[in-house]
């Protein structure tokens, strides 16, 4: 170049870009912005899902409320059954087998029980009884003597007649019958019978 200013020497100046502040600063609100917007978000769903501190607040006061027991709860009681040996049992046979009725009742006199009349069965019964048995018993007997019966054969179908008079209960013996259930395992089920139920205990978390 010409004129009165030249320039001199190998080096020359260089030209920086400005800095753009502007577009960092609003970089940075932007991604605060966000960051709160997600937050915020996930706030509502869990409200939505656990249905807020209040509902979770009553909902732990309706639980608490729930297993806490009222006052005066008595402890659960054994249930009212007899034993074997309260029980007058009529054993009747259904079948064509010959001795059947009588074999059974001797085992059922084993096992503690009372007997009464032993014989086939009435014209209403039998030969008609497909299943393992019936047994058939006054309306008092549904939750007292059939259970006790029923531990001796489970798969006899129980029934109950309002008209009937009397305590005793039939065990009618069906074309299915075999044999009476185990002794060891009829006990069980006389033992579970008159278990009683485990009372529940209040929770020692404060409400």
């Amino acid at each position: 170049m010409g004129g009165q200013y030249r320039i001199t020497g190998d080096k020359y100046p260089r030209m920086r870009r400005p800095r753009r502040r502007g577009k960092l600063v609003l970089l940075v609100t932007a991604s605060t912005a966000v960051l709160g917007m997600l937050g915020w978000g996930t706030l509502q769903l869990i409200d939505v899902f656990t249905g807020g501190d209040e509902a979770s607040a009553t909902g732990s006061k309706t639980a608490c409320a729930t297993r806490s027991p009222s006052p005066g709860a008595s402890p659960a009681a054994a249930t009212a059954v007899p034993k074997p040996g309260a029980v007058t049992v009529n054993v009747l046979n259904a079948t064509t087998r010959t001795g059947l009725a009588k074999k059974t009742a001797d085992e059922l006199k084993k096992r503690g029980f009372r007997i009464g009349e032993v014989g086939n069965a009435p014209k209403e019964y039998d030969k008609k009884v497909k299943g393992a048995g019936i047994l058939l018993g006054p309306a008092a007997s549904l939750n007292t003597s059939l259970p006790v019966l029923a531990a001796q054969l489970p798969a006899a179908e129980r029934r109950t007649d309002a008209a009937r008079k009397g305590a005793a209960v039939d065990l009618i013996l069906g074309d299915a019958f075999k044999n009476l259930a185990p002794k060891p395992d009829a006990d069980r089920t006389l033992a579970a019978l008159t278990r009683p139920e485990p009372t529940p205990t209040a929770s020692r978390k404060t409400c």
